[in-house]
This record gives C-alpha cells, structure tokens and sequence, in this order.
C-alpha cells in the first residue's frame, strides 16, 4: 500500500523505520507536528521523525493543524491508501480521517479498551499493572475507541520505568504496526470492535501529578517514581525548593521512619512513607545534574528528623 506515516516524538522512530523498511508498502510522505523551540537557545528544532525521514528522502508535511486546506490538499493529491499513526500529537479531523481508502490506522501503546489517553504506559505503571501492551486500531472520532485490529502484550517488570516500557513497546509495536498493515491490504484482518467494559482513562501526566505524597504506602510511591522517569519527573519539596527522584526502590525491612523524614547513613539516604522506607539512589536538586543521592545528602548536611514534602 501507499502509505502517510504520521507521529511526532523518538518514540514513533521505529514504526517508522519498520514500515521504510517493508518490501510490500510505500511511505510515500510523513506527517509530523512542526518544529518546536527547545534547548536554552530555543532555537526551532524539527521533531525525530521529520529528522528520520528527510535522512530517507521522504516528505515532509508539517501542518500547525492538521485540519488546514494546504494540508488536505496535498494529502489528497498523494491518495494513500492508509495512514499509520504512532504518536503524532494532534486531532485529526473528519476532512484528514476520510482521505485514505483504509483510514488512519494508529499503534497505541496499551491493551484497548484499558487506558485510553496520552500517557498509557505512565499510567499502567503507576497502577501497578503487571501485564500491559499494545493495540493497533482504526482511528474514530472518539478517544481511542475504534475498532481493534491486533494486539501484543509486555510484561510490566518491577523496576521498569515508563521509559524502559515504552521503548521495548516501540519496538515489539513497530512489528505489530507492519503486520496490520500487511493484513489489510491482503484483506486478511479485519478490526473488531472494542468490548464496552473496562474502559480506563490515561489523560497527560502533569507536574502536579509527580509530586510525591509520603503518606501513600512505599509501593506507591515506588510507583510514583517509576511512572514518572524520565517525564515529566517525580519531585519533592526540600527546604523549599523542588527535588527530583531519579531512581529509588523500597526498603521493606525499615518501619521506623515518620512520611517525610530522612534518615541518612554513610552510603544510603532513606525517606519515610506511610508504610515502610523508600531508599532514594539518584536525585536531581534544582538547577543541577543528577547526581547520587549519597552525595546530595553529604552537600546538603541534612538535620536528623528532618522532612522532605513541606
């Protein structure tokens, strides 16, 4: 088939390099958000999927809207056959999800109908799912809910962040993205609806939502931590100023901490929940690299009893 391939972020690199790479299909042009500031110069840089694919001498479309004539004319004049998405970051209206004979077909990184949304994998891990995935669907007007064509499932590890998840998804999706493909064109797949029950909602992870309340048992804080590395960070107040928790892990054989306090040995810096201890092993203070929590903790000569969170 012709194909538009459409996505935005690292993320959506390999689909599309799986498809460039598919002896049965065309990316004839990629569409892609356009180039945003970034850096402390904030100077215009284009995303990793326009820069993927000017190296393989595909076009490049980078509407501000996906809805704007320029656009669809030119998506019209191509005639793709199917447009495969994969993080793309924009609505596409009803004018855009017409122009291919087979629609807009998108790789979501979760098993449908469960978390729909931006950030399905942050919210799988801070769930504490076990088992998560992906899905390959047709794009509707609604969030997420068109009909399925396949799935994969990946195990949820328990140290696995939401970036280890999403880039073992990236590559286990990209597979699953080429082989939707192949099953439409030869007219061997068909996409089933989604059952009605178990719908879950995975909305963008703000700041706010990082914060780490101590209160909450260690496991989840543990996966507070995990669910939110590397964006958008898991952070705690200290001494006024935000700290970010790179990497921590639960220390089930420690009790004796009140939420918040620290508890710093020679090597290890402990923080209090409201179950047993989080031992922090990198942090990031404001303004600064990150660095072994060990060592902050030294630099900062933290006061026996003192709290993080206020």
């Amino acid at each position: 088939m012709k194909l538009v391939f459409a996505g935005t972020p690292e993320v959506a690199v390999p689909a599309l390099d799986a498809l460039i790479a598919s002896d049965r299909h065309e990316v004839a042009a990629v569409v892609t958000r356009p180039d945003a500031p970034a850096g402390r110069g904030r100077r215009l840089v284009a995303s990793p999927v326009a820069e993927r694919a000017e190296e393989a001498g595909i076009e490049v479309l980078k509407p501000a809207r996906p809805r704007d004539e320029d656009f669809l004319a030119r998506l019209r004049e191509i005639a793709p056959d199917c447009c495969p998405v994969v993080a793309y970051g924009a609505l596409l209206p009803k004018t855009a999800l017409e122009v291919p004979a087979h629609g807009w077909v998108n790789l979501h990184f979760s098993l449908l109908p469960a978390w729909r949304g931006a950030a399905p994998v942050q919210h799988a891990v801070m769930a504490g799912d076990e088992v998560t995935g992906a899905s390959t669907f047709l794009i509707e007007e609604g969030l997420d809910s068109g009909p399925v064509y396949g799935v994969l499932t990946e195990e949820v590890r328990p140290t696995d962040t939401s970036g280890d998840l999403l880039t073992r998804l990236a590559f286990a999706g990209a597979g699953l993205l080429v082989a939707t493909m192949d099953g439409i064109e030869d007219g061997t797949l068909h996409a089933v609806p989604q059952p009605a029950d178990g719908i879950t909602l995975a909305p963008k992870i703000n700041v706010e939502d990082a914060q780490v309340q101590w209160s909450a048992p260690a496991l989840r804080v543990d996966r507070v931590v995990r669910g939110c590395t590397p964006a958008p960070g898991a952070w705690t107040l200290f001494r006024g100023e935000r700290l970010k928790l790179v990497q921590a892990v639960p220390v089930l054989d420690r009790t004796d901490l009140a939420p918040g306090e620290l508890s710093v040995a020679k090597n290890n810096v402990y923080v209090g929940t409201g179950s047993h201890a989080i031992e922090l092993l990198w942090v990031q203070p404001q303004g600064k690299k990150p660095m072994r929590a060990a060592d902050w903790a030294r630099g900062v000569r933290i006061v026996a009893g003192e709290l993080v969170g206020i």
